[in-house]
């Protein structure tokens, strides 16, 4: 079967994930509905990642097709999919996570019943092994919303976003940085929420499983190690939330990186330059913060991390704005 002839990409960003991968594509052999294709986008895998999916590929259950690139992050690894993707929807699931058995059914019978130009996709939800939702469900009656709009309006919780292709594609790449390896994937999110919403799905469409060595486990080594990335993705934010309240949060955030990256012409560069001014103080806080969590290597703990990835910036499955 060609990928043309097929309504979904399911595409997986993979960095040494052969412990885990597995569960993924065991899951998508598994699905009730085929009409999907598998893009595996190896993010310069060392581990046998390469060897695994050459099994099967050869065992031809479900259509895969897989790409190497060096490492550039998952961010970069989504620029690579979204160049490569000839569906008409797609979705990433990760390494570490895996389908229901019925979500790819859900998916395509939902877009054939309500999609349309108007919209640039779906958002679903999130579940974890024992079968809990994460975070809330969308509220009766909505029918659709956008990305950030749901979580600015009492939403919480990692979700599943399904996208349009084309709509994806009309806007710009996410930026790569020299020597960092992240930029919040809600960052075209947020732009695509500008001029489109999505339509909600009460149904979950993957099953999550936080990895301790995992970018949304480690976040305050994230912000170390890619303070440009996380100061470009606050500039974006801070254009887009409508709400002051974040806004604040998101120029300490901004302040704390910039001083990370020791990018002192960061009250210039700002969109937002008194309110960025304003949170200097709150900014050198979270930067001590940063900087001692990091030199004492203290990982966020579980609690503190789902709490991270549904408000703070949709690192676990790009689905939040906010980190």
């Amino acid at each position: 079967m060609e990928n043309q002839k097929k309504m979904l990409t399911v595409f997986t960003p993979a960095y040494n994930r052969a412990h885990t991968i597995g569960r993924t594509y065991e899951s998508l052999c598994r699905q009730t509905c085929k009409d999907f294709c598998w893009l595996i986008v190896d993010d310069g895998s060392s581990d046998n990642t390469h060897e695994l999916v050459e099994e099967w590929i050869v065992e031809n259950k479900i259509p895969i097709r897989y790409i190497y690139q060096e490492n550039q992050g998952m961010h970069g690894a989504h620029n690579t999919a979204y160049a490569n993707i000839d569906t008409e929807l797609n979705t990433c699931i990760d390494s570490d996570d895996w389908m229901p058995d019925d979500a790819v059914e859900n998916i395509v019978n939902f877009w054939r019943k309500y999609g349309g130009e108007q919209y640039a996709g779906i958002i679903g939800l999130d579940q974890t092994a024992d079968g809990k939702i994460i975070g809330s469900r969308f509220p009766e009656g909505m029918k659709s919303t956008t990305h950030q709009a749901y979580y600015e309006g009492g939403g919480i919780g990692d979700k599943k976003m399904v996208y349009r292709t084309d709509v994806v594609r009309q806007y710009p790449d996410y930026p790569l940085f020299e020597g960092e390896r992240y930029v919040g994937l809600a960052y075209k999110y947020m732009l695509i929420d500008q001029d489109y919403e999505v339509l909600t799905l009460n149904k979950p469409l993957v099953v999550v499983d936080y990895q301790p060595e995992g970018s949304s486990y480690n976040m305050f080594k994230q912000y170390w190690n890619n303070p440009q990335g996380f100061a470009f993705y606050r500039k974006t934010e801070m254009l887009a939330t409508k709400s002051l309240k974040r806004r604040l949060r998101v120029c300490t955030h901004y302040v704390s990186s910039s001083i990370i990256s020791r990018n002192w012409h960061f009250i210039q560069e700002s969109p937002c330059k008194l309110l960025t001014i304003l949170t200097i103080p709150s900014g050198i806080a979270l930067y001590l913060i940063i900087r001692h969590k990091v030199k004492h290597n203290q990982a966020l703990n579980f609690r503190s991390k789902r709490r991270l990835t549904s408000r703070v910036d949709g690192n676990k499955n790009q689905t939040n704005l906010k980190k």
